[in-house]
C-alpha cells in the first residue's frame, strides 16, 4: 500500500525559507493582515519576518506575478488582495478546470496513483468518523491533488494548485456546519466511485456537484 503523506502546520516550517516566506505573505494578504492599497516596504517586511532583503524581493516578485501586489514606478509596492468578485470568478474557473482534471485523470490514472487515491479516500472516511475537521480539510485538499497529478497535465496541475492556495487562505475563518464532514465525504465518495468504475461522465458530474456545493457552503 502506498503511504499518503499529509501536509499541515509543520509544512511551512520544513519548507525552504523563500517558499515559507512566500506562503506566509500570501496568507497575510489573503486573510486581510495587509489590506488592499497598503504599501509594503522591504525594510518593514524584513523586520516583520526576520529575513534579509533578497528573499523579500523574490517573494514580492512572485506576489506580483500572482496578482496580489502591484509595483508602481517611483511609488513602491502596494497590496491588491482579492475581492469578493475575484473569489466568485475563481470558483467558476476552478470548477471548469477541476472537471477537466477529473476527466483526464479517470482516463490516465496509473495503478500507483489509484492506490494513493483509494488510500486518501479511506483516510477521509476514518477522520470523518472521528469528527476531526482539521485533518479532514488537509485530506480533502490531498484528494484533489492526487487527481491533479493523475491528469498528467503540468499546466492544469499548477493552475489548480494555485487556486487551492488562494481558496484555502480565504476559508480560514469559515464556519462549518454540523453535517459538513459527512456531506463532503459523500461528495468525494461519488467522485471516487467514478474512478473505480472508470466512468468519465459520472466523474465530471460528481466533481461539478462538489464544486457547486463548496461555493454554496462558502456563502452560507
Amino acid at each position: 500500500m502506498v503511504r499518503y503523506q499529509f501536509g499541515g502546520e509543520n509544512e511551512l516550517s520544513n519548507a525552504p525559507m523563500s517558499t515559507s516566506l512566500l506562503s506566509k505573505l500570501q496568507q497575510d494578504i489573503l486573510t486581510g493582515k495587509y489590506r488592499p492599497g497598503q504599501k509594503l516596504t522591504e525594510q518593514n517586511l524584513c523586520k516583520e519576518y526576520g529575513v534579509s532583503r533578497t528573499p523579500i524581493r523574490e517573494a514580492l516578485r512572485q506576489l506580483e506575478t500572482d496578482g496580489l501586489v502591484e509595483n508602481i514606478l517611483n511609488r513602491g509596492c502596494f497590496v491588491i488582495g482579492f475581492s469578493e468578485q475575484d473569489y466568485e470568478d475563481l470558483f467558476d474557473l476552478r470548477k471548469a478546470y477541476e472537471i477537466q482534471a477529473v476527466k483526464w485523470a479517470i482516463e490516465r490514472i496509473t495503478d500507483d496513483e489509484m492506490d494513493r487515491l483509494e488510500e486518501t479516500f479511506e483516510f477521509m472516511e476514518f477522520y470523518t468518523m472521528r469528527g476531526d475537521l482539521d485533518k479532514m480539510l488537509v485530506i480533502n485538499a490531498g484528494f484533489h491533488q492526487v487527481i491533479y497529478e493523475a491528469s498528467h497535465n503540468r499546466m492544469l496541475r499548477k493552475t489548480l494548485m494555485s487556486y487551492q492556495t488562494f481558496l484555502k487562505y480565504q476559508g480560514l475563518n469559515s464556519i462549518y456546519g454540523p453535517n459538513y464532514l459527512t456531506t463532503v465525504l459523500e461528495e468525494h465518495r461519488a467522485i471516487f466511485k467514478a474512478f473505480t468504475d472508470r466512468d468519465v461522465k459520472a466523474g465530471a458530474e460528481a466533481m461539478e456537484r462538489h464544486i457547486n456545493r463548496a461555493k454554496e457552503r462558502r456563502c452560507e
